[in-house]
């Protein structure tokens, strides 16, 4: 018989939770911060996690001129936590969090300590306005209702978007400061870069880039619905559906762009449902499963046909299924690489390149891989479907051409259906 696992699943929302704030004395800026953990629930899969950054460093007021501040302007803000120390067990690999940082906030220092200051922190409203009618704020707290705000903001204008889409728009719209990258980020290595997300998630979003498509800057955003298992009588579950988005980019325009740089990016958001009976579940080698299915995606590259495409995917769930997915794939011009990106259930990486090379990647697949609901046949969720958001985006900001216009213009004209 089916079971009801807690309703998980029948009333999608998006939970925006805070990272929680460092502990240590922030002189030690930014050591503690990297050795706090962000605190529980902040290492939930569903939820986007918000972390702080800073870009207060003018300090006023009385005692304000014995003073610095702690963190540089675009960096990590001295009460922010990381998950750069969590560890992973049996198999499971805890995901990359926090999810974004917003503004959270600075503090001064001297000699003898850090403190907080009213010109470093965030103006609010005070908790009794019969006393005041306002205050000021600091830390993850009010990052978090920034964030929050953003994602209001955007179910506004767009009533229709699931809330996988809202988390996804939200990381997609991300990006690193120069000063974060200076600080935090040791090389150019794809695990470089997880640690950087470790640290300051996927940077800062942009409510503008989450909602409107600029003209060197195209967005496709798409909501489906697959089912990653089934089980037929008298036989395992195994593997079900794999979709192939053939992307609208204007492939000739992208060729007449030669050796122009480009990057795509490309983000992947659904929902889990937590292992519920916290044990390893049969057939995957004594590793435990937490998720109730995992997605993946991946992109065509220039000398694969579409059959070879397949086969590569279908290979690359045999490997993940058994644990033995090669650290290093062979394209090397993603930023995180399939290993790296594909933790937790938010996956965002971004490919860079020449537009020729661009032009003729022109198919995206998103592919189940494993989870307790193709093993745990008892629980009988093998049938389950599940609800992903997929955003994807180019740009070529060095270039003038119209890719917004020119691919309005191939999708507005209807396609011919022959039965």
């Amino acid at each position: 018989m089916a079971c009801d696992v807690l309703g998980e699943g029948q009333t999608p929302r998006l939970i925006v939770i805070s990272a929680g704030n460092a502990d240590h004395a922030r002189l030690q800026y930014p050591d503690s911060n990297l050795t706090d953990g962000i605190q529980d629930p902040g290492q939930s899969w569903n939820a986007l996690t918000v972390g702080a950054y800073t870009e207060k460093i003018t300090l006023d007021g009385i005692g304000a001129e014995s003073l610095q501040p702690v963190a540089h302007a675009g960096s990590l803000s001295p009460f922010s936590t990381t998950s750069l120390t969590w560890q992973g067990k049996r198999g499971y690999k805890p995901p990359l969090k926090p999810d974004v940082v917003f503004e959270g906030g600075n503090a001064g220092k001297d000699l003898h300590g850090a403190y907080t200051l009213p010109s470093l922190s965030l103006l609010t409203t005070h908790h009794d306005p019969t006393q005041r009618l306002l205050t000021t704020t600091e830390a993850t707290s009010p990052a978090t209702a920034l964030c929050a705000r953003m994602a209001a903001q955007i179910m506004v204008n767009y009533p229709n978007l699931w809330p996988e889409t809202v988390r996804a728009l939200i990381v997609h719209s991300a990006e690193w400061t120069d000063q974060m990258k200076r600080d935090f980020l040791e090389g150019n290595n794809k695990g470089d870069y997880a640690k950087l997300i470790r640290t300051v998630g996927f940077g800062v979003p942009d409510q503008d880039r989450a909602l409107w498509s600029l003209s060197n800057s195209l967005t496709l955003i798409v909501q489906e619905t697959l089912q990653p298992f089934e089980k037929r009588p008298s036989k395992e579950p195994s593997t079900k559906d794999m979709h192939l988005h053939s992307l609208p980019w204007p492939k000739e325009a992208l060729e007449a762009l030669r050796e122009t740089p480009v990057e795509m990016r490309v983000t992947l958001s659904y929902f889990i449902e937590p292992n519920p009976t916290g044990v390893v579940a049969r057939g995957v080698k004594g590793r435990y499963v937490y998720e109730s299915h995992g997605l993946r995606f991946e992109v065509k590259r220039p000398d694969e046909s579409e059959s070879d495409f397949r086969r590569r995917i279908n290979q690359r769930a045999r490997e993940e299924e058994e644990g033995s997915l090669p650290e290093n794939g062979n394209d090397s011009k993603w930023q995180l690489g399939p290993v790296n990106r594909h933790i937790g259930s938010l996956h965002s990486d971004t490919w860079s390149g020449i537009a020729a090379d661009l032009a003729s990647r022109g198919t995206l697949a998103v592919y189940p891989t494993r989870g307790w609901w193709k093993t745990a046949l008892k629980l009988g969720r093998f049938h389950q479907k599940a609800r992903y958001a997929l955003v994807v985006s180019i740009r070529a900001p060095k270039v003038s051409v119209d890719l917004y216009n020119l691919v309005q213009q191939r999708i507005a004209v209807p396609a011919s259906i022959y039965v």
